[in-house]
């Protein structure tokens, strides 16, 4: 008679190492969305340079690799003492502070230049934020519905984490992921109740910030009126944003023909990128917008199957951010929301965009593997327990 559970073949330890199964879902959308960028990247600047796309094209292998590399490995590197999620912060943190000694590249500090590739440490900081919420809210599960000065603690780390990054004249960042820290602290358990002040409070602060600062304030105000300053150059850019994508009609003018492109559009291949898309491609852009809402989808959903808490506010809170973030783009392209330098997931040019754009699809395929791999084993369990019976 045996003495253990028969093990399917999907589930059987091997002696050595075993690839894991990842996600069809977010795997296909990711890579055809990486292949998709890559494609309006070259469309976009073409007329310029060729530099552009072949830049952007290793930004994507190298992204594509990172990823796969993290999807077999991430919850293997948690347990080092290196990636514990509070070390990772310091490091984040030390990141922000660097930069802002680094020389004004347009009139901000974002970048450390080195050499081959710009380095963003906020691209960085959305990563390592999400993954330190999650370790510490898994650590005081069910215990911040009832002691709101549980709550104090993330939003120190936070705070000081998005105010740095504020400094570096980048407010749309700690916008966005403000939005996905208090969403996290949500389902998490935090009542309404908590967190209504410091929510009210970020408010306070962000049009503080907005206000206080003369080009933000022209932008604003620029955003409010726009039917009335057609003239104004604050809106230029979300005036020929506008001229592309209602130029584009329904079936657009075909790929590579945008004329707005050709100098009239600023940016065209980093923050209106989608602007682009939609000139060209008209109103088939939308199956670009039902991709990132099918990949929002189906991250929830890993997020609600997850074996811990902290694998499931890793997911929701990666998926958030990608998702949340080009919603933000594509709604500042057609003018929904004020003009702000927020790239589009997959699709805008530039490094640290999207190289760590595919560091959080590589975790979270990686968390939704473990997941996947240990519910199978033990499905296989109670079923060899209820044959045995």
């Amino acid at each position: 008679m045996q003495k253990g559970p028969v093990l399917s073949a999907r589930t059987r330890p091997a002696n050595g190492w075993q690839p894991l199964k990842l996600d069809g879902t977010i795997a296909f959308i990711s890579l055809a969305f990486v292949l998709i960028g890559l494609l309006f990247t070259y469309s976009s600047s073409a007329f310029e340079t060729t530099a552009y796309v072949k830049r952007q094209l290793m930004f994507d292998v190298v992204g594509i690799v990172v990823a796969l590399v993290l999807s077999q490995t991430y919850m293997r590197l948690q347990k080092l003492k290196c990636f514990r999620p509070v070390v990772l912060i310091y490091i984040t943190w030390a990141l922000l502070i660097a930069v802002l000694f680094t020389r004004t590249q347009a009139h901000t500090h974002r970048w450390i230049d080195l050499g081959i590739i710009k380095l963003q440490p906020s691209e960085i900081a959305k990563v390592t934020l999400v993954i330190y919420v999650a370790d510490y809210l898994e650590q005081v599960s069910g215990k911040i519905s009832k002691n709101w000065k549980l709550l104090i603690k993330p939003m120190v780390i936070a705070g000081i984490t998005l105010g740095l990054i504020l400094l570096e004249k980048d407010l749309g960042t700690p916008v966005l992921m403000g939005a996905v820290f208090f969403l996290m602290l949500y389902v998490a358990g935090a009542r309404v109740l908590h967190l209504s002040v410091p929510v009210a409070s970020a408010g306070v602060l962000g049009l503080v910030a907005m206000l206080t600062t003369p080009y933000r304030r022209a932008r604003l105000m620029s955003f409010l009126h726009l039917g009335n300053q057609a003239g104004n150059s604050t809106n230029y850019q979300v005036m020929q944003s506008f001229l592309a994508v209602g130029s584009g009609g329904w079936s657009g003018k075909g790929l590579g023909n945008s004329e707005l492109k050709m100098q009239y559009l600023p940016a065209a291949h980093t923050d209106f990128i989608f602007s682009v898309m939609c000139e060209e491609t008209g109103l088939f852009v939308l199956i670009i917008v039902f991709g990132f809402c099918g990949l929002l989808w189906r991250g929830i959903n890993l997020a609600r199957r997850a074996k811990t808490n902290f694998n499931s506010l890793v997911i929701f809170g990666l998926i958030t951010t990608i998702c949340g973030q080009a919603f933000f783009n594509m709604a500042m392209a057609i003018g929904l929301l004020p003009t702000k330098g927020i790239a589009l997931p997959f699709f805008s040019y530039g490094g640290s965009s999207v190289v760590m754009t595919l560091v959080m699809i590589g975790i979270i395929l990686n968390v939704a593997a473990v997941d996947n791999t240990q519910n199978n084993l033990r499905d296989d369990i109670t079923h060899y327990k209820n044959r045995s019976r």
